[in-house]
Parts: C-alpha cells; structure tokens; sequence
C-alpha cells in the first residue's frame, strides 16, 4: 500500500438507507458528504506486518495459520483500536491524516458512483463459485473494481468504521457528513466476509461488534479527506 492507493471520491448527495432493507437501514435519508480518499484495498498481512513490527505489537493468532497467511490476505482479527492505531502510524510514515470511514462515506464508494444499487457491480446477487472463501478471505483485488476503482467492497472481510453504532440512528443523522452517535457500546462495520452463509451484502447493509473484539473476519481500509 503506498498513497496512490488512496483513490479520490467525490462525494455529493446520495441516498442513505434502503426502505425494504432490515429496520437498521431505514428510513433512507439524503446526506452530502465531502469529498474524500479512500483505498483500492482492504489492509493486508504485508501492510499490518509493517506497522505490528514497528510498534512491537503481538501477531493475531490467525497470522501464522495457512488459511489466513498469505501477505495479499486481509490482515484479520484486528479489534477497532489496532485500526485506529495503524491509521496513525500510517499517516505519520506518509505525512498525512489517516483514518478509518465513517459509515456514511462506506456506502457511498461501495455504491460505485451509481446511486441506489444494491451491490458495487448491479442489483444482482453473483453466483458464488463453491471454492471461494473456503476457509479463509482471499488476496485482495482478485476480482474486478467498483466504479470508484475500489476492491472487494461489501466482500472478502467485515470492515471496521469510525463511527460508533446506534440501530435507530438513520432517525436522527443530520444530512451533511454524518459522522454517527457521540457514544455507544459497539463500533460500525460494513461489508459482507468470508465467514458467513451470504458471503456478500448490500451496499446499505450494516453490522457492528465492540471495539475490544478481534474476529477471523474482520478488517479495515484506510480513509483520508482531500
């Protein structure tokens, strides 16, 4: 990962939500954002491998395992604060301001600059071949990227936000540049991951976890504002 990883969204008006999606999703509300950055590409093995060595930080105890080894692998079992703590040390290595998205700026890269769809590529969900996400995420950016030159969106691993998590939340956002609830108990993530039954979700579909948690299916991707 190098700062030409961070590809450019322009930001605008979009539709938050989904009106027939799970209670969490509604009501779809318009909100503008800010253009921002966000990276081609999930956080991988090499690129965590970097900053855990640099900062004496532990290996997850998935590191070292086949199923998750690979240096192009998405680094996993990183809870919210491990993120956060990479956003900086990254950000320092490049002399910018890393950081994690925020829920709003997650779903409008993954929507790929076509509003309302349903996945990064259409409205359809794929067929999935039987050997893919076995037992495991696969490399990064195996597949084709979305509209905004973004890989593996709403697939691959659960990818941590900045904002912490509030169910009802849609009810009150303010409509320029959410940034989520002042507090909570549990921190936004997104995206589909290798672990589950679907393996792939909604561009509007949201999930969340504590921020002390550290699962085999979750990682992150690196934002920075323009």
């Amino acid at each position: 990962m190098t700062p030409d990883d961070l590809l450019p969204v322009s930001g605008g008006e979009f539709l938050m939500g989904q009106a027939d999606g799970r209670d969490e999703e509604r009501p779809p509300h318009r909100v503008t954002l800010a253009p921002f950055r966000l990276c081609r590409y999930q956080v991988t093995n090499a690129d965590y491998d970097h900053f855990r060595k640099a900062t004496l930080r532990e290996k997850s105890e998935y590191r070292d395992r086949p199923e998750f080894c690979d240096p192009a692998q998405p680094v996993v079992a990183v809870n919210w604060f491990d993120a956060v703590a990479f956003c900086h040390w990254q950000g320092e290595q490049w002399n910018l301001h890393l950081r994690l998205p925020t829920e709003a700026e997650w779903e409008f890269a993954a929507r790929g600059g076509f509003a309302q769809r349903l996945y990064p590529w259409g409205d359809e969900l794929p067929a999935i071949a039987a050997d893919r996400w076995r037992h495991g995420p696969e490399p990064v950016a195996l597949g084709e990227p979305n509209g905004y030159g973004l890989f593996d969106l709403c697939q691959n691993v659960h990818e941590w936000c900045s904002d912490w998590y509030d169910p009802g939340y849609y009810t009150v956002a303010p409509s320029d540049n959410p940034q989520g609830p002042e507090h909570g108990k549990r921190r936004a993530s997104r995206g589909g991951a290798w672990r589950h039954h679907i393996k792939v979700s909604r561009c509007a579909a949201r999930s969340s976890i504590p921020p002390e948690f550290r699962y085999s299916d979750y990682g992150f991707r690196v934002a920075a504002g323009m």
